[in-house]
């Protein structure tokens, strides 16, 4: 359930000599939300987080936590937030307990708080198994969900995550995102930095698109799509009375258009899903008979292009 704000992003800005990494950003992540910042490298999403937690002053704007002014030394929002760096902060001949017990300390957790706090970190990162092995025998996605571990130990209301996927094997990759979902579900708010358009569209309830320091648009990625103006395409390939349906197909409301191929109908829509059982039952009706259906579906990857005139890894 989303709610309240943990963070406010009010027109920031960063400058670093000629060249200006953030260019007046505007955003908040709500309580119970999982929020993608989705842009290429160098588009400003370290930037950006690094002035969100506290650990960069920006040269404009504001930035709230928790409904408190957020900036370099200012300790009580920081410790609404557990950070989770692109770079590993782990020690390597330590084992993940040890790490995490390490780690707990600092956040001034003691006692049996910590060791409930380890073992439930250790459950939620998938590592109880591997738990007393050194953290240098652990695999490359290992080491990535440790680190998320040591984010989520003092039960921050904001979790960062920057590219937490980087340089990962895709098994590792789909255990790490496995590991963000689960997040989602505990109620606090999550802010996922990554140039991977599919990570953005499955793990988060609303993405912004940033590019050479803007933010270009926000929303959902329904929203999104609309908002360039993309639609889905359903071709439905089979035999019959191919004009019949096709005319049938026109008459409903949210047929946008009908493109009549060689022994195939494409339809164009707002929203497939809603849509393709309606047109299979006006396909029966007049005659045809589809032998195969194809739904294509716009996504981020297609939003960013249109909105920066450039692919997403360019």
């Amino acid at each position: 359930m989303v709610g309240d704000p943990i963070v406010e992003v009010r027109g920031i800005r960063k400058r670093f000599g000629e060249i200006e990494a953030v260019r007046g950003i505007d955003f908040r992540v709500e309580e119970g939300e999982t929020y993608g910042l989705l842009g290429p490298n160098g588009a400003g999403k370290t930037t950006t987080i690094s002035i969100i937690a506290g650990l960069l002053r920006r040269d404009a704007g504001d930035v709230l936590v928790g409904g408190m002014p957020m900036d370099v030394g200012a300790a009580e929002p920081r410790a609404l937030i557990g950070l989770v760096p692109q770079e590993l902060a782990i020690y390597p001949d330590l084992t993940g307990r040890e790490n995490l017990r390490f780690f707990g300390r600092l956040y001034g957790l003691s006692g049996t708080v910590l060791s409930r706090r380890v073992d439930e970190v250790l459950e939620v990162i998938g590592l109880r198994d591997r738990a007393d092995d050194r953290a240098d025998e652990y695999s490359g996605g290992m080491k990535r969900r440790l680190n998320i571990g040591i984010g989520l130990l003092h039960e921050p209301r904001l979790l960062i995550l920057d590219e937490p996927t980087v340089g990962v094997d895709p098994q590792s990759r789909n255990a790490i995102l496995e590991s963000v979902e689960a997040l989602s579900a505990t109620g606090r708010g999550v802010l996922y930095t990554t140039h991977y358009m599919e990570e953005a569209e499955r793990l988060c309830d609303r993405v912004g698109i940033i590019d050479e320091g803007r933010l270009v648009a926000e929303g959902t990625r329904r929203e999104l799509v609309r908002l360039v103006g993309e639609q889905d395409r359903v071709r439905l390939q089979g035999a019959g009375d191919l004009g019949g349906a096709a005319a049938a197909f026109r008459s409903l409301e949210a047929v946008a258009e009908v493109i009549v191929a060689d022994h195939a109908l494409e339809v164009i829509t707002a929203d497939a899903t809603t849509l393709l059982p309606e047109l299979l039952r006006e396909a029966a009706t007049t005659g045809m008979t589809v032998t195969r259906v194809e739904v294509s579906q716009p996504d981020l990857e297609t939003v960013f292009l249109h909105l920066t005139g450039k692919a997403l890894r360019d």
